[in-house]
This record gives C-alpha cells, sequence and structure tokens, in this order.
C-alpha cells in the first residue's frame, strides 16, 4: 500500500492528466486488497434503493442540488431509501410519514448530527451546539441556551438591537430610493442579519464602535460578511473527500485548502472579538461597561463568558472553554445572518411574482399599524397575512433542505434495518411539497395557512374541521408535514427569534417600500449551493419609497 500510494504522489507532482487516470486504477486495486471481513453477520435489511457502483456506491447520482436529487430518487424507490454515498450509508426519508418515523418515534436513536471536515474544523469538532454529539455536553449547553441565551427574558431585553440593525436597512433603501439607485437587498440583508447578530452578541448601539475603538472600520464588517457566507457555502459543499477518505490526502477539489484558510481567517476574528470583550469586562476604568453591567442588560457575550467563568454541571464537570466559546459566536453568526436573510429574500421574490398578494399585504398592514409609524415585532400577531405569507415561504423554500441526524443504535422503522453509524437526511424541502399533504403543492398561496378568512365566522367550522386547519398552521415541529425548523431533540433552538426578526423585517419592507423587478433575474427561482439554501440569483432593484421620510426616522 505505501509503494503504491508513493508511486501515486510521484505522477500528481508530474502529471495530472496521469494521476487522474491512476486514481480509477487505484480504486479498482482497492476492492481487491481490502479485507472482506464479516461475511459470516447477517446483512441489514436496507430500505430499497438505486444500483451501486464499487467505491463510489450513488455519488455520481447526486448533482449540486441533493435535495432535488434525493426527491427525484424517491419517486423510483419509495419515501425511506437507502444510498451508498462512498463509505457512508445514507438513509433518505421524504414523506411526513416517514419524517415522523426518525424524528418522533425514533428520535432518541437520531439524536447526534454527523459532521463533515468543513463542519467539525469550523466547529471545534463540535464544541458548539449545533454539531455537538448527543450526551451529558449537549443536553447542558442546549438548557443553556433556551433558558439563559434564548429565553425570553434575553429576546425581549436585545428587541433595541434588532430594531436598530432595521433601521440601519430602511435607511439605506431610503437613500437608495431618493437617487434612484439599484440596490443589492440580497446582500443588505445578509449586512443586517450581520449588524442584529453583532449588536446581540456585545450588546452595543454601534456593533463598529464596540469592537474597533470608534473608528469607521467597514472593511471589518465586509470581512465578517464575507467570511460568514463562505463558512456557509464550505459547509455545505458536496467534498468528495467526506466519502472517499483514501482520497483526503490529496485534496482534489481544493476544499480543505479553502477550510483551512477561511478557518484560520474566521478564528483570528473571532479571538479579536472574544478579547475586546473581556478587556472591557475586566477593565476598571472602563465606566460606561459597568454602568450599563449595573443596570442587568446583558448581550449574549455577556452571558456565555459569566457562565465560563462562574457555571458548570456540577455532576459531569463539564465547563465552557475557549472552543466553545467560538464555536457558539460562529454558530450564532451563521445561523443568526444567513438562514434569515434567505428566508426574507426567497418571500420578496414570490411576493414580487404575485402583486396581487403584496398589496393585499400592504393594505393589512396600513389597517393594523397605519403610517405614522413602522411596524414592529408586537404588531405580527394582528397581522395574520403577512404571518400566512412568511409561513407559504417557508413550506416552499426552508432555510435548510435537510434534517440531518447520526444514527447512534441499530433502528427498525417499518421493515427495514436502519445500523447504527447512517447517516439519516430528513429532506424538509420534498416534504413541505408532498402532493399527499398539500393541495398544489408548487403554488404559493399563503391563504391555505389562514385559520378563518374576512367572509367567515368561528361557527362556520366545526371541531374536526377546526383541528385539521390548525394543523397547517403549526410550525413547531408537531406536524409532520410541514417542517421548516426541523423537529424533535435537534429542533432549531432559534425559530421564534428568527420568525420574529423576518415578520418584522418583512412587514416594514412592505409598509414603506413598493417592490418590483428590474430584471428577470429577479423572477428566475432558481437555488444556489450552501447550507441554507439561497437564490441563485440575487434580488437587484431601485426600491421605490411608499412613505418619505420614513417615520420615526426623519
Amino acid at each position: 500500500m505505501e509503494e503504491v500510494e508513493r508511486i501515486l504522489m510521484v505522477l500528481y507532482s508530474s502529471n495530472s492528466t496521469i494521476f487522474t487516470a491512476t486514481i480509477f486504477l487505484f480504486i479498482l486495486i482497492i476492492i481487491f486488497i481490502i479485507p472482506r471481513t464479516n461475511r459470516s453477520k447477517t446483512k441489514p435489511r436496507l430500505p430499497p434503493g438505486p444500483p451501486a457502483i464499487p467505491i463510489i456506491g450513488h455519488l455520481h447520482l447526486i448533482r449540486s442540488l441533493p435535495h432535488h436529487a434525493f426527491d427525484k430518487l424517491a419517486g423510483r424507490y419509495g419515501p425511506l431509501m437507502h444510498l451508498r454515498l462512498g463509505s457512508v450509508l445514507a438513509i433518505v426519508a421524504s414523506s411526513p410519514d416517514m419524517a415522523k418515523e426518525v424524528l418522533k418515534t425514533n428520535d432518541a436513536n437520531f439524536a447526534s448530527r454527523p459532521q463533515n471536515h468543513a463542519s467539525r474544523r469550523f466547529g471545534h469538532d463540535g464544541s458548539g451546539l449545533v454539531f455537538a454529539p448527543y450526551g451529558p455536553y449537549w443536553k447542558w449547553i442546549r438548557k443553556l441556551c433556551m433558558s439563559e441565551l434564548l429565553g425570553s427574558r434575553t429576546v425581549d431585553q436585545l428587541l433595541p438591537m434588532r430594531r436598530l440593525s432595521l433601521h440601519d436597512l430602511l435607511r439605506t433603501l431610503l437613500d437608495a430610493s431618493r437617487r434612484r439607485q439599484q440596490v443589492n437587498i440580497s446582500e443588505e440583508l445578509v449586512k443586517m442579519g450581520i449588524g442584529t447578530v453583532g449588536r446581540s452578541l456585545v450588546g452595543s448601539t454601534s456593533f463598529r464602535e464596540y469592537y474597533y475603538g470608534g473608528d469607521n472600520h467597514d472593511d471589518d464588517l465586509d470581512e465578517m460578511m464575507k467570511l460568514t457566507k463562505e463558512v456557509n457555502m464550505l459547509v455545505g459543499s458536496f467534498n468528495v473527500s467526506d466519502f472517499i477518505p483514501a482520497l483526503a490526502r490529496w485534496d482534489l477539489q481544493g476544499l480543505d485548502k479553502k477550510i483551512q484558510d477561511v478557518h484560520h481567517r474566521f478564528d483570528a476574528m473571532l479571538e479579536r472579538i472574544i478579547e475586546r470583550k473581556q478587556d472591557l469586562k475586566y477593565s476598571r476604568n472602563n465606566n460606561n461597561y459597568h454602568h450599563i453591567r449595573s443596570q442587568n442588560i446583558k448581550d449574549l457575550l455577556d452571558i456565555v463568558l459569566d457562565i465560563a467563568d462562574n457555571d458548570h454541571d456540577q455532576e459531569s464537570d463539564i465547563k465552557l472553554t475557549r472552543e466553545n466559546i467560538k464555536s457558539f459566536v460562529l454558530e450564532v453568526l451563521v445561523a443568526g445572518s444567513d438562514s434569515s436573510a434567505a428566508t426574507m429574500e426567497w418571500t420578496l421574490a414570490e411576493l414580487m411574482q404575485h402583486p396581487e398578494m403584496l398589496e393585499k399585504a400592504k393594505l393589512e398592514i396600513e389597517e393594523v399599524v397605519g403610517k405614522d409609524r413602522i411596524v414592529e415585532e408586537r404588531d405580527i400577531p394582528k397581522l395574520p397575512y403577512l404571518q400566512a405569507i412568511v409561513k407559504e415561504s417557508l413550506r416552499l423554500h426552508p432555510a435548510a433542505a435537510f434534517a440531518l441526524r447520526l444514527c447512534i443504535n441499530d433502528v427498525r422503522i417499518k421493515d427495514y434495518d436502519i445500523p447504527a453509524g447512517s447517516h439519516m437526511f430528513v429532506n424538509l424541502w420534498a416534504v413541505g411539497r408532498d402532493p399527499s399533504y398539500w393541495q398544489d403543492p408548487l403554488e404559493f398561496k399563503p391563504e391555505r395557512f389562514l385559520l378563518f378568512n374576512s367572509n367567515n365566522d368561528h361557527n362556520n367550522y366545526n371541531q374536526e374541521e377546526e383541528e385539521e386547519i390548525m394543523k397547517m398552521v403549526d410550525f413547531r415541529g408537531q406536524y409532520y408535514h410541514y417542517l421548516p425548523f426541523g423537529s424533535g431533540r435537534r429542533v432549531c433552538p432559534g425559530m421564534n427569534l428568527a420568525l420574529q426578526v423576518v415578520q418584522a423585517t418583512l412587514g416594514a419592507l412592505i409598509q414603506c417600500f413598493e417592490w418590483a423587478p428590474d430584471d428577470k433575474k429577479v423572477m428566475d427561482m432558481a437555488e444556489g449551493i450552501g447550507i441554507v439554501i439561497p437564490r441563485a440569483h440575487p434580488i437587484i432593484c431601485v426600491p421605490v419609497a411608499r412613505l418619505d421620510p420614513l417615520p420615526y426616522l426623519s
């Protein structure tokens, strides 16, 4: 084996064409030299799947958008199927019934997440929450997230930070409107997400001044946005080394080199953020900081650093490390910006294609809020059509295509065996478009999420009909035909906060501006590549102000 590898390295350094051809020869050799052990074991009865090619399995069937490829294969092999992705056994659940089997009936056996090389590197080998293996640490950190970091008290306390970021976005769009200038709306939504998360992390009305000493460092904020996008793309990219480990040392796609570079730059930025925060925390001369803290105003980093200093799990002696803190900050930056921005981007694009729905949303906001102030989070419960628009957008365009799980123990689903170590893909994108549960599943119809419309009275529904309608509006993972945030133990912990930000921002954009496409690409609903599902083409248009000056901002 060592001799073969030495020969391959020489070929690679001298002639890439010969190297590529030799790789296939090397793969064929492996077939005959890998020991064929455990032949005496009874083979598990796997779900159906397509014929596989030695070594690569079914990798040749997976295109750039795996959720589309999986959905197409499920149409042939059924809602529960198996695929061999190189050395990885993947099980794909593509229907609400199968999603329920995985995320409810067998939730405990699918409570971990598999990691690829990118997520392992950026997340410091599962040191955060998202990719931490199921166990005492994960239970402890999730409990802290739900009670302290994402609890209602913290969310309410950070409302001014979210409002400031929204106002920054509206000012930018108003300035462009006055100049009749095109704006990359997609980019501005990501900037708003980064600004919101940055302010929530540091608790400052000016993210820039807080970390960078009052100077105008647009380059630093641009770098943060760029790095966040790169992390999202690298974690969501197909890396052949994740599925055929024997090829990892050659990095055929160059992804490992990119991962290392982005990790190095992101880690340096995180160190700068944390050190700056700690300097302020422990500085006795920083009267402004300690005045804020004396009023019990804590930001997310305050909370995390306090936990690291004072709190730990007494039974298992778990304590937050530097890697835990950096992983948490990275997860908040990535999840808190790109996913919400993608949802708002898709929703705006859908409304541009359906101007009658956009007009209906405008009228609802005018009736409830008026024109003297901007829509706020407290208004959302009174705006059912706006809520329905967002829910319908999440059905067609969930932020994440898959609920990805790792099988911890051998499991039997229906009549099939799922071996421990299998990667489980619950195709949330396909579940939300299942024609067995959704009428006209590919059409954008917010009305399907309205419990009652203006012409109907509550008494017109009997109890059974009302219960069925209520099922259609619950997005918290209890109804398995609608799972935009996943379900079970690994359901998205920040879903309530994300919905508040998305709905309030969209409400303000609809209220304050007219939206119409300047380019045919806005109407192109093609999907891009990433751990969230972005649009392939950004929304670029000239915003037209409906309210000028903006209320409360003049």
